[in-house]
């Protein structure tokens, strides 16, 4: 498998689960303006992961479900039971219609408005802060609930996927450090020799 991604981004999430669930697999960094790229995954975003298929599959949700199907034993998915892997897709909805989403006005503040001066950009900057912190605090609710983890309180896709958007608050007025269980998370997470070594390649 080939993994593209590109740093401090979502694909991280996969990266991380690669390792945990024990993957054989190759990660490649994107250059999303790029012709090539743009044949891998028209829509020029990361992760993309070629599985050997017609195509390189896409969205960050299904990439971390095909990965926790694709080695059970690692049991970092969702447990048994109908019930158990709706509040896993529940939680990874959550992470992927909300949390990330939150951000976008901070990092793309062009797309929200039509005034380009900025004193414009920067308000659409602003906005986004409540909308972060809403979301923060409902995953720190999630994490308090889980027993220390995002997900019924075991190690699986959700945590990764949370880690790496998490991070982002660094760029926020409020930063993860003061959501107390994200925090305990986090910090659980860099310890994680895995993580540790994405977050170091993802550098080279």
């Amino acid at each position: 498998m080939k993994l593209y991604y590109a740093p401090g981004t979502c694909a991280l999430a996969c990266w991380i689960a690669m390792e945990w669930a024990g993957a054989q697999y190759e990660a490649i960094r994107a250059d999303y303006s790029s012709e090539e790229y743009k044949r891998i995954n028209p829509l020029a975003a990361v992760p993309a992961l070629d599985i050997g298929g017609k195509r390189a599959v896409t969205q960050a949700p299904a990439i971390l479900q095909y990965i926790a199907d694709l080695h059970p034993e690692a049991d970092i998915g969702s447990n048994e039971g109908l019930v158990n892997a709706f509040e896993m897709n529940e939680t990874l909805s959550f992470l992927a219609s909300d949390l990330h989403p939150a951000f976008w006005p901070l990092f793309f503040p062009q797309r929200y408005t039509t005034d380009t001066s900025e004193a414009a950009l920067e308000k659409a900057r602003q906005a986004a802060f409540a909308r972060i912190d809403r979301a923060m605090q409902h995953l720190d609710k999630l994490i308090a609930a889980g027993n220390g983890h995002v997900y019924q309180g075991k190690r699986s896709i959700a945590d990764a996927y949370a880690f790496v958007m998490a991070r982002w608050t660094e760029y926020t007025p409020k930063h993860w450090r003061e959501y107390p269980h994200v925090a305990a998370l986090m910090q659980r997470m860099e310890q994680d020799p895995a993580v540790q070594k994405v977050l170091q390649a993802q550098k080279a």
